[in-house]
């Protein structure tokens, strides 16, 4: 099934969301440290991922306009930087429980959502084969 792009962005999603979760977690588990800045993950983009995905070498896009993209390894999507924030305490902690937790909640919205589609897609596709 690595063949199929939407699958590939889909999972690609699932991973950043699960390393979005981590650098949460660390963020909430730090709100008291001194100095301590949450850290925040570059923004998913599906086109972006689409986009950066590799063509398998014997396939063209160009040459057949019924080919889908072939991905060849799924690239890594997210990459860790401070988060700028508005609320430090006097220690110089810049991490907003309320603000975590809200984060906290879309992630695993977004998760589901992912893990959903991706389980539907599935679905379809073995329907189609007629299993």
């Amino acid at each position: 099934m690595t063949g199929i792009a939407l699958l590939s962005a889909l999972t690609a999603k699932m991973r950043w969301t699960q390393q979005r979760q981590g650098l949460l977690a660390q963020n909430v588990a730090n709100a008291d440290t001194p100095n301590y800045r949450g850290l925040e993950v570059k923004p998913f983009s599906f086109g972006d991922t689409l986009d950066n995905l590799p063509l398998d070498p014997g396939r063209s896009l160009a040459d057949d306009p019924m080919a889908m993209p072939i991905p060849v390894n799924n690239p890594a999507v997210a990459d860790s930087h401070q988060q700028l924030s508005f609320e430090v305490t006097p220690e110089g902690n810049g991490v907003t429980l309320e603000d975590e937790m809200m984060k906290v909640t879309a992630n695993q919205l977004q998760y589901q959502t992912a893990t959903s589609l991706y389980s539907k897609s599935l679905g379809l596709i073995k329907i189609a084969l007629g299993q």
